[in-house]
């Protein structure tokens, strides 16, 4: 008989896996599944400061590694598969893999959030060729080069800080005429000499063969454009996406409720609409997304679930 999970975790990130220590923990058969590698967003961030007890300045996949030990210790199974297709009308949830199928008793659901694409000209084909969306990742690629860094709230200045680390001129390019980010995160990019801003612009076009070498750029004022050209001792610069996430819920869509932006909605058990079905982290609808909530989420949710099998099912 194909092995009965009692939770299935979608999702490898700080959620999925403080869900899956804890249900581990609590003797539960424990399986999370990772389309990617585990971690999240956290995984490409550098240094962890705001997660509490994190004074030795963790870095992202530090942290990460220890909570897959963690997961691991108690015996929680972490495998690599993305879900295509979910059923969940009956009491045994079915999910189906690229891979394989499984079947569980609860599912918590954790895939997190993506970064949101401008959606112009250029930006797809030259993405990984100047065009990012994690600077830990690449602000490296382009030490005592020019970059932009798109967007006005709390991530997009807290990088473009971090890239002048690397970047000879960090320009902030913002669609209003005032930043989102917190105050205290303002003030240290006000401050920092290296850190240009560009207001009420956005950007109309990436232009390059193979690599970028120009962005046009348009005065949501005026409507006037601007091309900038890379320096043509360095031949290009780079572009570092921050606009917002898109939560990956799509394959939930039409079984579990959502907002308009497609967040789940939950209670603050983590309950979704479906008996069973928990979600937890940056898909659902919260005012905080951090790791430190990521993870509130995910103990919150394998505590129900063990709850929701006591009652639901009996061996």
């Amino acid at each position: 008989m194909e092995k009965i999970y009692d939770v299935v975790i979608i999702g490898g990130g700080p959620a999925g896996l403080s869900a899956g220590l804890y249900s581990a923990r609590a003797k539960m058969s424990t399986l999370i599944l990772e389309k990617n590698k585990t971690g999240g967003q956290i995984a490409t961030t550098e240094e962890v400061a705001n997660y509490p007890g994190s004074i030795e300045h963790a870095s992202g996949p530090s942290l990460v590694a220890r909570m897959v030990d963690q997961c691991k210790e108690f015996g929680a199974a972490i495998e690599k598969d993305t879900i295509t297709e979910v059923k969940l009308d009956d009491q045994i949830k079915i999910l189906v893999g690229e891979k394989n199928t499984y079947m569980a008793r609860s599912i918590i659901v954790a895939p997190g959030a993506s970064p949101r694409l401008m959606d112009v000209p250029g930006e797809k084909e030259l993405t990984g060729k100047g065009v990012s969306y994690c600077a830990t990742c690449d602000a490296d690629f382009f030490t005592d080069f020019e970059v932009f860094v798109i967007g006005g709230g709390d991530s997009a200045v807290e990088e473009a800080i971090f890239l002048t680390r690397f970047a000879r001129k960090v320009t902030i390019v913002h669609r209003r005429d005032e930043l989102k980010a917190a105050k205290s995160i303002q003030e240290k990019a006000f401050k920092n000499s290296k850190i240009d801003f560009m207001w009420n612009t956005t950007i109309d076009e990436i232009k390059g063969d193979g690599i970028v070498e120009g962005v046009v750029f348009r005065n949501l004022q005026t409507g006037e454009t601007q091309e900038h050209m890379a320096h043509e001792d360095d031949g290009t610069f780079g572009i570092f996406v921050f606009v917002g996430y898109i939560p990956q819920t799509q394959i939930f869509k039409g079984l579990l409720d959502m907002d308009g932006a497609g967040y789940f909605i939950t209670d603050d058990n983590m309950k979704t609409n479906v008996p069973g079905v928990f979600a937890a982290g940056d898909c659902r609808v919260k005012s905080l997304r951090q790791v430190v909530t990521a993870v509130s989420d995910g103990a919150i949710a394998a505590v129900q679930a063990e709850k929701y099998i006591e009652n639901n099912f009996h061996e």
